[in-house]
């Protein structure tokens, strides 16, 4: 059982949303917290509402010096402190069909949504695996269970963020260091009104569906996923779901491996 009281909790993307929420959350547990993101307005509302209580860092999790720096920094001043790496950080794209997908847009969400993950990882897991103690999590998606039409890039990079976390879960099993995977369903943020937009979308049309998406698909509240992520952490949960949609398509996939997407077109109406 990983013990969330005087732990150090690492959360990427807490300037809103699920990072914003499990700040809080954690704070409430007893952790001590470092809240990053890039978003450094968002961020200062996050240490506001966390009344101070929260170690603020801005970080860009695509860029490779300042996670090395980030994480150097963290280690030197706590050394001894039971270590729980949130990687939540990510961002949203508004780019029509794979074949619409601009490759340089494609390749900015990788940088962020995995390699953001793949690279914190790296330059904190020494550290733990040295202690032999700590938690890694990982916010895939449901679109890291299901491909998903109009989210090659995204459903890309979160089922590679849900391949990595299975191979980091079997290289560790002999060790301390726990590792899970977080694939959060319809969750009330902000991801898809920041969505970018590709160039070979029609913005007004592109923002009217992410609006309508929103308001149809994106129910629970943040502050309800951060809880179950929590919960899930005290388990040393391998895998946590969030929401009735997230279990419903993890069921039609486990079931229709091999027809689901015919399903998922149809919602789509493709």
């Amino acid at each position: 059982m990983s013990e969330i009281n005087n732990s150090l909790f690492i959360i990427t993307g807490a300037g809103s949303g699920i990072g914003q929420a499990l700040t809080l959350k954690a704070i409430a547990e007893g952790a001590r917290v470092i809240a990053a993101d890039i978003n450094e307005a968002g961020l200062d509302e996050t240490i506001r509402q966390a009344n101070g209580k929260a170690e603020k860092y801005i970080l860009d999790v695509s860029n490779p010096e300042q996670i090395k720096s980030f994480a150097a920094n963290i280690i030197q001043k706590h050394p001894d402190e039971t270590i729980i790496l949130v990687n939540n950080a990510g961002v949203g794209l508004a780019s029509g069909n794979f074949t619409e997908t601009p490759l340089e847009d494609f390749e900015w969400l990788m940088n962020i949504n995995l390699y953001g993950v793949v690279r914190l990882t790296k330059a904190f897991l020494p550290h733990l695996l040295q202690q032999n103690k700590g938690h890694i999590v990982n916010v895939s998606s449901v679109y890291g269970l299901a491909g998903m039409p109009t989210n090659s890039a995204y459903s890309t990079a979160k089922f590679g963020v849900k391949g990595f976390t299975d191979v980091l879960k079997a290289e560790l099993l002999g060790t301390n260091v726990k590792v899970s995977s977080v694939h959060p369903g319809g969750i009330k943020t902000n991801i898809a009104r920041n969505s970018r937009i590709s160039a070979t979308q029609n913005v007004e049309l592109a923002k009217k569906t992410m609006a309508k998406f929103e308001k149809v698909a994106l129910k629970m509240p943040a502050s309800e996923a951060a809880d179950i992520i929590i919960k899930g952490i005290k388990k040393d949960a391998s895998r946590i779901l969030i929401g009735s949609d997230a279990k419903a398509l993890d069921w039609i996939v486990r079931i229709f491996p091999n027809s689901y997407h015919k399903i998922i077109a149809k919602v789509f109406k493709l």
